[in-house]
């Protein structure tokens, strides 16, 4: 049962996480409102499950305890889990040395490994608690298809139209460059330094958090979105040596740069409502200038 007194945990935009304790243990509370209560009422059961799935392969809390929504008391899901131990990477790396820099994306690399080899047979979100595989809709077909279908009354909408015409090339290479891999795998989906946890003295991962995106989908995905903002040569470096990705062909960067394409895409169209999305639309842009046809 857990004691009273919440405190907001910082990292996210969602505002729903909270380090609680129960008895002498410090847990951590996710209350499913606002933008998690709009994934529905399985939503809870599912983020338990995946977490139950990878317990024991990666370094995830353990679930403690899932309640349900109830709507006509008008109160949400809660999910408790427990507290792991380490400190965010985005705190860790920006003052670490290089040897310590190998040293976490070594480790990084494992735990994409270990990811990539946690197969299913096709792609698309997690619907209940069995992680039954739904389908993202027919606007999800190609990456082309998707970001005409965030355009209309998006942030998207007040780019210049030469910007959009770039992005459609862009999303027409990416997707020529992934239409090869034809392996499915568990995607955590916010692979990024804010969800992952360090131990500051020795680069080894302690935490993978926030599961709340994970679906079925293509074994780079994560890796483009932990070498979305990656500006250090030796950490980069580090990463693609220690991962090891099955059956991927062509160049690991290349593809994984590709993948990333998809959530930038759906992060630039929400731009002015969070400071991730504001950054996903400069980085976006400046790629696309970078390299505009």
């Amino acid at each position: 049962m857990l004691d009273s007194g919440l405190t907001p945990l910082d990292g996210g935009h969602s505002g729903e996480t909270f380090l609680g304790t129960s008895g002498a243990e410090q847990v951590v509370v996710r209350i499913h409102g606002g933008r998690s209560a709009q994934r529905g009422p399985d939503a809870v059961d599912i983020d338990a499950a995946v977490l139950r799935l990878v317990r024991g392969l990666l370094p995830v809390p353990r679930v403690l305890e899932v309640r349900r929504p109830d709507p006509t008391a008008d109160v949400p899901a809660i999910l408790v889990t427990s507290f792991l131990p380490g400190t965010r990477l985005d705190l860790v790396l920006p003052g670490a040395d290089d040897d310590l820099q190998r040293r976490i994306g070594a480790s990084l690399g494992g735990v994409l490994t270990r990811l990539n080899r946690m197969p299913f047979l096709t792609t698309g979100p997690f619907i209940d608690a069995d992680l039954s595989i739904g389908s993202f809709g027919p606007e999800a077909s190609d990456l082309r298809t998707f970001a005409e279908s965030l355009v209309p009354g998006s942030a998207l909408e007040r780019w210049p139209t030469d910007d959009l015409e770039r992005l459609l090339t862009s999303a027409d290479r990416a997707q020529d460059l992934l239409d090869p891999i034809d392996r499915h795998c568990l995607v955590h989906s916010d692979f990024n330094p804010k969800n992952l946890l360090v131990d500051p003295a020795t680069g080894e991962v302690t935490g993978v958090l926030d599961w709340e995106f994970a679906h079925a989908g293509l074994p780079v995905t994560d890796l483009g979105n932990l070498l979305r903002h990656a500006d250090s040569p030796v950490f980069v470096d580090a990463v693609i040596e220690a991962t090891e990705i099955d059956a991927v062909p062509g160049d690991l960067i290349e593809l994984a740069v590709a993948a990333d394409l998809w959530a930038l895409v759906e992060l630039a169209s929400r731009a002015g409502e969070n400071p991730a999305a504001d950054r996903a639309n400069d980085l976006l842009l400046a790629r696309l200038h970078d390299h505009p046809r």
